[in-house]
C-alpha cells in the first residue's frame, strides 16, 4: 500500500465541484480542539456567513457534521412525527428522497408528481393543500439535481404558508448558484451541500430553522428517533455564546474549508455568484446548441449551474463520459432514475463556474464526438 495521489481532474458534472486552492489550502491549517475557544469563534462567523448564503437572520443556522443527505434527514426527523401528512413534490430523484424520509419516520406522504424535466406546478401544490387540509409540511426541491430543473420556491412557499403548512426546502444545487431568500420567500426549513456551488469540500451540509418551524421541533408529541441530529442536541454545541455543550467532535478542518469558501463567497458579493453563473450558462448553451445538442429542461425553468442535455442519438453516452474522463481528465455526470442512459449532466457550479472551464469542457465534447 502506499500514499494515494488523486489524478488532477475538472469537475464539471453533477457534484463535488472543483475546490478553489484556497479552500483545500485552509484544510491543511493546524487542528484545534472542537471545543478551543478560537475554534468557537470561527464557528460563529461560519453562522454569520450562512445567514447572508441563505439570506436569513434565522438563529438556528448551521452546518450539519455530515453531506447533504444528512441536513435533509435533520429537517424530516425533526418535523416530522408519526402520523403527520406531509405533501411532498416530485419531480425528480431528490423528491422521492424527501418521500422515503416522511415515509421512515412515520409521517403519511401525500405525492404532488410532474414529469422529470420539469417544475413542480404550483397549481398542484394547491390543490393538494386544498384536498388535505390537515396537512402539516410542504416538502419540495428548489433545484432538483437530477434533471436540472428550478421550481417556484415563492409561490409553493406562500401556499404552504396560506394553508397553515410548514415548508421543508432543498437547495443543496441552488445555494450559491441562483437567487434564494429564505426569509423573504418565507422558508420555514431548508438544507443543502457544501460540495456544489459554494466551492467547498464534500462532508457539511448547511441547514436554517425559522421559529415556526423550531415550536413544532420544541413542540413535539414524541422524542426525535435520532440521536446525532436532533437538534435539540446540536444546538447545545452551535448555539450562541462561547459556552458550548459536547456533543460530537466537529470536523474541524472541514469547518475551516467552509469558513474560506464562505469568506470568499462574501467577497465575491452574492448576486455577483448569481450572475457568473447564469453567464457562464449562456456560453455553455451557445456552444452546445451549435453541436446540435438540446437541453432537456424547458429554458424558463433551466438551472444555470446544473445544465441535463439529452445525449445525441446514435452516441454511446457511457463511452463518452468515459472518454471524456481517460484522455481529457474532464468529468461530467450520467443521468439518473427515468433519465439514466439518456442525458448527460454538466455541472457549471461554484469554482467550476468558470469561462475557461467552459471552453474546455465544449472543444473536448466537440472533439469525442467527432470521433
Amino acid at each position: 500500500m502506499h500514499s494515494f495521489n488523486p489524478p488532477l481532474r475538472t469537475l464539471m458534472g453533477p457534484g463535488p465541484s472543483d475546490i478553489h486552492p484556497r479552500v483545500l489550502s485552509a484544510m491543511a491549517r493546524p487542528t484545534i480542539g472542537h471545543l478551543d475557544p478560537a475554534f468557537v469563534g470561527m464557528m460563529d462567523e461560519v453562522k454569520e456567513m450562512l445567514k447572508y448564503a441563505f439570506q436569513t437572520e434565522n438563529a438556528l443556522t448551521m452546518p450539519i457534521s455530515a453531506p447533504g443527505s444528512a441536513g435533509m434527514e435533520a429537517c424530516f426527523v425533526n418535523l416530522v412525527e408519526p402520523g403527520d401528512k406531509v405533501i411532498v413534490c416530485i419531480n425528480g430523484v431528490f423528491g422521492m428522497r424527501m418521500q422515503e424520509n416522511v415515509e421512515r419516520f412515520g409521517g403519511e406522504a401525500i405525492i404532488v408528481s410532474d414529469e422529470w424535466g420539469t417544475a413542480v406546478t404550483t397549481s398542484k401544490v394547491e390543490a393538494a393543500c386544498k384536498a388535505h387540509p390537515d396537512a402539516k409540511i410542504v416538502a419540495f426541491v428548489h433545484a432538483e439535481t437530477s434533471t436540472g430543473a428550478a421550481s417556484d420556491a415563492k409561490t409553493i412557499c406562500k401556499i404552504a404558508q396560506d394553508h397553515g403548512c410548514l415548508t421543508i426546502v432543498d437547495a443543496v444545487t441552488s445555494l450559491g448558484g441562483i437567487e434564494l431568500r429564505v426569509d423573504e420567500w418565507g422558508i420555514d426549513a431548508i438544507y443543502s451541500g457544501t460540495q456544489k456551488c459554494m466551492s467547498c469540500v464534500p462532508g457539511l451540509s448547511p441547514i436554517s430553522f425559522n421559529e415556526r418551524a423550531l415550536d413544532k421541533v420544541r413542540n413535539r408529541a414524541t422524542k426525535v428517533p435520532s440521536w446525532f441530529l436532533d437538534l435539540n442536541l446540536v444546538m447545545g454545541y452551535w448555539g450562541a455564546g462561547a459556552k458550548r455543550a459536547y456533543h460530537h467532535t466537529a470536523p474541524v478542518n472541514t469547518l475551516y474549508a467552509l469558513h474560506e469558501s464562505l469568506v470568499m463567497l462574501t467577497d465575491e458579493g452574492l448576486e455577483n455568484a448569481w450572475a457568473r453563473h447564469a453567464t457562464n450558462h449562456q456560453q455553455l448553451k451557445t456552444g452546445l446548441e451549435a453541436m446540435g445538442i438540446k437541453f432537456v429542461v424547458d429554458e424558463k425553468d433551466r438551472l444555470p449551474q446544473l445544465n441535463t442535455i439529452w445525449v445525441p442519438e446514435g452516441v454511446d453516452e457511457a463511452a463518452v463520459r468515459t472518454t471524456l474522463l481517460n484522455d481529457y481528465n474532464l468529468e461530467i455526470g450520467a443521468g439518473l432514475g427515468a433519465l439514466a442512459g439518456k442525458v448527460w449532466r454538466i455541472g457549471l457550479m461554484g469554482e467550476s463556474s468558470k469561462r475557461e472551464k467552459v471552453l474546455f469542457c465544449l472543444a473536448a465534447l466537440k472533439e469525442v464526438l467527432g470521433k
